[in-house]
């Protein structure tokens, strides 16, 4: 196993005080198969670690799982977007067939407020394709504007974009990798539950 760490650090308070003063973002190890990575998910969360992430090149069944991932609010999130889209488009065309009012009392707002050929003032089935749109419109745009708010997106940088090794992510390897800020992380405790895993290589990784 290739480890890309700095030399052991002293014991004691000047350790403490050494560790306090690093820069390091988070520590970052490297496997070479799905069940490896999936398997050092599971001893991460066990271990009591929650500041950490895995990056694959394709999906591995169960590892959101393993990581101890709950369900996302978006799913929520996006049936109110579709909810809102529904009543909107309800009253968008309910006033358009049947209401007008004057602005301040100077600008007239009009719909298209005449009776012709027995038009009735509430179509609904008439209604169905401008609701439906409605929906799909605030819906979907919902859904992309909050994945973006709850992922904290658009983020120009990551520190691991600063690794050699990480470029192979998106072709034949796992990355398992542990931020600094997680309340459990001690950089050589931290390295070592790290080596009791087996990886491929352990890199530290700059802000």
């Amino acid at each position: 196993m290739t480890t890309m760490t700095a030399p052991t650090k002293p014991t004691g308070g000047e350790a403490i005080r050494e560790e306090k003063a690093e820069t390091i973002w988070g520590l970052m190890a490297e496997f070479d198969s799905p069940a490896a990575i999936f398997h050092a998910a599971q001893r991460a969360r066990a271990e009591g670690y929650r500041w950490f992430d895995c990056h694959t090149p394709f999906p591995v069944h169960g590892l959101d799982k393993a990581m101890g991932i709950k369900p996302t609010i978006l799913p929520i999130l996006v049936f109110f977007g579709g909810a809102t889209g529904v009543v909107l488009g309800v009253i968008l065309q309910w006033f358009t067939n049947a209401m007008s009012f004057d602005f301040w009392l100077i600008v007239p707002v009009r719909g298209y407020d005449f009776l012709i050929s027995g038009k009735p003032l509430a179509s609904v089935p008439a209604w169905i394709p401008v609701i439906f749109e409605m929906t799909i419109l605030l819906a979907a745009t919902g859904c992309v504007g909050w994945m973006f708010l709850l992922n904290g997106l658009p983020w120009l940088h990551h520190p691991t974009l600063k690794s050699p090794r990480f470029a192979r992510a998106t072709n034949d390897r796992f990355f398992l990798v542990i931020e600094a800020r997680d309340p459990k992380f001690v950089r050589r405790h931290t390295e070592a539950f790290l080596d009791t895993l087996r990886p491929l290589s352990i890199e530290a990784l700059e802000p």
